[in-house]
Order: C-alpha cells, then structure tokens, then sequence
C-alpha cells in the first residue's frame, strides 16, 4: 500500500503549517563547527618565516618590514561618529581596511548602513569580542580575569554576530581583542577556537582618539598625528608593515574626533610612498605562532 503524501513529508522530516510546509532548522554543534575553524587555520599556508613579523604575547604586532606597506585598522563599540567619512576617504583612494566591532556597535541599527557598505566593498570585518571584556589586569598581563567558558560563549557570540552580516564564516579568521589587551593564554584558546589574532603595532599614539578632554591620558589630535609622522621619519623602517590603529568613533567628550585628520594623514602617507593592503594581505603566509 502506498504510504499518504502526510506520512512521506512526516518521514523526511518535514513539519506541516496552515497551508505550508517547514523544513525545520538544524543547529549546527558548536564543537564541528570549532573543529573545522581550527582545520582551517592549521592548513592556511605558512611561506614566510616567524622572524619576518613582529609578534608580542604569540600574536603578530607588524608586518614585514621589507616593503613600504600599511594596513589600517579600525575597532568600534560605543561610537561610531567617524565610520562613513573613514569608509569615504577609504573608497576614494581605493583602500581596503580591516574593522573589527563588539556585539553592541554591531546591534546597533544606526551603524547597520555602514557595515553592509564595508561588506558590500570589500573590507574585512572581523570580532572585537562581543561585551569587550577586559581579558588581563592592566597592572599584570600574565594573569586572566575570564575563564575558558566565558571567553569562548563570548568570542562564537561575536563571531556569529559578524557572519551575520553575510560574510562567509570562512572569511572570519583574523580579530582584535577587547581594549587591545590579551596575553598568550588568550592567543592559545584563539586558536582552539580556529581564530587567528593579532594586535596594533607600538610606536605612535594613534591608539589615544578614543581618549577625552577630561581624562589624565587624553592627547589631542595634532599630539596624534604629529607622533604618527615623527615615527614615520625618526625611524629606520618608517612605517612599513605597519598595522596603523584608530577607532571609527569616540565620545561627544572628546572635542576633536581624530578621524578628520584621516584625509591629510592619508595624503600624507601616499605623498611618502606607502601602499595600503587589507590586514590578511599583510599577514599572509605567517605561522600560527612565533615558535
């Protein structure tokens, strides 16, 4: 006898609605999907040696030095005030940059235009860590303040946060943490979870926008800019290979956001010769690790 149309659609799993039928949804496992982010970063090709990079706490911190290459990076939480004259300014020279973003500036409508533009032309968009938790006490880096759970519930948030953009999973291999801070125990559970980090390089105070007119660190924006060009022209290497950090925004308390400075920073750096490529152009061909 043959089975009813009911008892085949039953069989194959498919449940049946008010004049519809639904294929329900199947979670991915959390831990085949971890499995196979690791697999892929483990079979992503190593062609230059460690020693070509340099690394702070196992994590990459610059680029190879032999060529005159930037690649500028962003991170966003709170603000994002700058986001679409960076995207302008970025578009109009033909640059590609890297934006890594926490769970509450990618929650927030008002930033969504901008993240369809970055993934619509070709900017890397990568986790930030989805509450930018802090991972080791300023006053000593070897100690961490989140437990593995914690940090991973965190990062597969975020990440899943970024895919959602509809960028392919695949394509979220490199991050930033939170606050810019991590020690090498953060770096070893990044890469059980298949994800590659790595930080800003030291040397300027680019990393100080964020930074308000009330607080004991601020530093204006012609502080900033000038450290970015006396490093450039004090040291031997200028700023090749570097991975050039500012944030996408900053607070209404800081009186001069950095980001107007973008165009005549950027003026400047291809009026000296630099080529601007994407973070995972700069990085490729790097060992997982330094050792």
């Amino acid at each position: 006898m043959m089975k009813s149309v009911t008892a085949v659609m039953a069989a194959a799993g498919v449940l049946l609605g008010t004049g519809c039928a639904m294929i329900p949804t199947r979670t991915p496992d959390p831990e085949a999907l971890r499995a196979e982010r690791v697999q892929f970063i483990e079979s992503m090709p190593v062609t230059r040696p460690a020693e070509d990079f340099d690394w702070s706490h196992n994590a990459i911190i610059r680029g190879s030095r032999d060529e005159p290459v930037i690649a500028l990076m962003f991170t966003g939480g709170s603000w994002g005030d700058g986001t679409m004259l960076i995207l302008d300014e970025l578009a109009e020279r033909g640059i590609k940059g890297a934006f890594y973003f926490t769970g509450e500036f990618l929650a927030n409508p008002e930033f969504r235009p901008a993240l369809d533009r970055m993934v619509e032309e070709g900017h890397l968009v990568g986790p930030h860590g989805h509450a930018h938790l802090l991972y080791a006490p300023w006053e000593d880096r070897s100690q961490t303040l989140v437990t593995r759970e914690e940090f991973v519930e965190d990062l597969r948030r975020n990440i899943e946060d970024v895919v959602a953009l509809g960028i392919p999973r695949e394509e979220v291999v490199w991050w930033v943490p939170p606050y810019e801070w991590y020690n090498e125990q953060i770096v070893e559970w990044s890469l059980e979870e298949g994800m590659r980090l790595h930080n800003y390089s030291p040397g300027t105070l680019s990393h100080a926008d964020y930074t308000t007119a009330d607080a004991a660190n601020y530093r204006d924006s012609d502080t900033i800019f000038d450290s970015i060009i006396e490093f450039e022209q004090r040291e031997e290497d200028g700023l090749n290979g570097f991975l050039l950090f500012t944030h996408v925004g900053a607070s209404p308390a800081r009186p001069d956001p950095f980001h107007y400075r973008m165009p005549e920073l950027l003026d400047y750096l291809e009026e000296q010769g630099y080529r601007f490529v994407r973070v995972d152009e700069l990085l490729e061909g790097a060992p997982l690790l330094p050792n």
